[in-house]
């Protein structure tokens, strides 16, 4: 295949959807019922793909809904052709008999899609991880549901994120270049969401009763496959990175998690971060994450990414020409980068492997860890 990640893990990965259907009123379409799709990546034994077609990873529903969202060209017969519609896992695959794994819930971002991070979400499986991803109704690109049921991006909420938007934009531009403490910088970032963000603010509580939804399912339909013992590890980039992010201040289960670039909308002004946490970002987002690396109990370390820009830290770098919107960055060193952190925080306070992650500063990340402040 083409371009596309090959896992670097002992396992190959299989990889099943589920679907939870009417779970609660939908805030957003006041009169209907939120369903929550969700995708499971799971370790099974390379023989037992030996002979298997893998699965398809970017539907044709699905990339026209991103070039709806994103108003950017998409060939599918091209990208078919090339072979990059596909992922290296597979469909329905056997399970490995007596064998459990721990769990890592991970959440898109805002207009991405449940397989928007799969080449991440592929990896982590690979090296013993259950991974779940979870889609948030009418805010990704589309929901794809097992009763062939699709929900697609409501477009209101382009103009919502930031109102008004344009002097939105322009202050959160402006963010970015002072150059103050991390403590000062959370405060400013505070003061400019209350005014031009009340809409994303509210959105990470109900991203949250999403996640609790698969989660649940997981629970009492997958034990067979999951142990749950050491807990939940958590990702997600974007919004996604900012749910895992609340989970962890919020909910003793999980044990440690990742942001990828994703900005802290909402009010942590009291909340405590008590586990383990890495927060990835690029230049431009830099400075809109400080809140992360305030009021903690335990290490949180930066891995600042080079030459990278937000959407770049999703599958569509893969698919996408280097520029603005993903970054220069070679999309297979953003790849292992990004596979080499998540595991050294998952192996470490998930797997309990080793007492501290070795993330370390090379030509692609610079690294910094932050001692507990409280």
């Amino acid at each position: 295949m083409n371009n596309i990640p090959t896992p670097t893990g002992e396992y190959a990965v299989g990889t099943f959807t589920y679907t939870v259907k009417d779970q609660r009123e939908e805030i957003m379409a006041p009169g209907t019922m939120r369903s929550v799709a969700a995708r499971v990546y799971y370790p099974v034994e390379k023989e037992s793909v030996k002979d298997l077609n893998p699965s398809v990873g970017l539907t044709e529903t699905m990339a026209k809904a991103i070039s709806k969202v994103f108003k950017i060209p998409i060939n599918y017969e091209k990208l078919k052709k090339e072979g990059r519609i596909y992922s290296n896992c597979y469909e329905n695959v056997s399970r490995i008999e007596g064998k459990r794994f721990p769990l890592i819930m991970f959440h898109h971002g805002m207009a991405s899609y449940r397989e928007g991070n799969s080449f991440l979400c592929i990896d982590l499986a690979s090296h013993g991880y259950v991974v779940i991803s979870v889609s948030h109704s009418m805010e990704a690109a589309c929901s794809e549901f097992d009763d062939g049921d699709k929900i697609y991006f409501d477009k209101s909420i382009l103009k919502k994120q930031y109102q008004p938007f344009f002097k939105g934009c322009i202050n959160i531009l402006k963010l970015n270049r002072f150059k103050v403490s991390v403590y000062e910088m959370a405060d400013r970032f505070d003061e400019f969401q209350k005014v031009y963000s009340k809409f994303l603010m509210s959105r990470p509580a109900e991203w949250v009763l999403d996640n609790d939804a698969a989660l649940l399912y997981a629970k009492e339909n997958l034990s067979d496959l999951i142990d749950f013992e050491k807990g939940i590890g958590v990702s997600g980039h974007s919004m996604g990175g900012n749910v895992a992010y609340k989970l962890c201040c919020d909910k003793d289960e999980y044990v440690c998690g990742v942001n990828i670039d994703g900005g802290l909308f909402g009010d942590y002004t009291e909340s405590v971060l008590n586990k383990p946490f890495l927060q990835v970002s690029c230049k431009s987002n830099e400075r809109i994450v400080a809140r992360v690396y305030v009021r903690h109990t335990k290490p949180v370390y930066k891995a600042l990414f080079k030459d990278m820009q937000h959407m770049g830290f999703s599958d569509m770098k893969h698919m996408m020409k280097p520029g603005m919107s993903a970054g220069k960055l070679d999309p297979d060193l953003m790849h292992e980068n990004l596979c080499r952190c998540h595991l050294e925080m998952f192996d470490t306070y998930l797997k309990g492997l080793k007492d501290e992650p070795k993330l370390k500063t090379n030509d692609v990340i610079t690294v910094t860890k932050y001692e507990a402040d409280m």
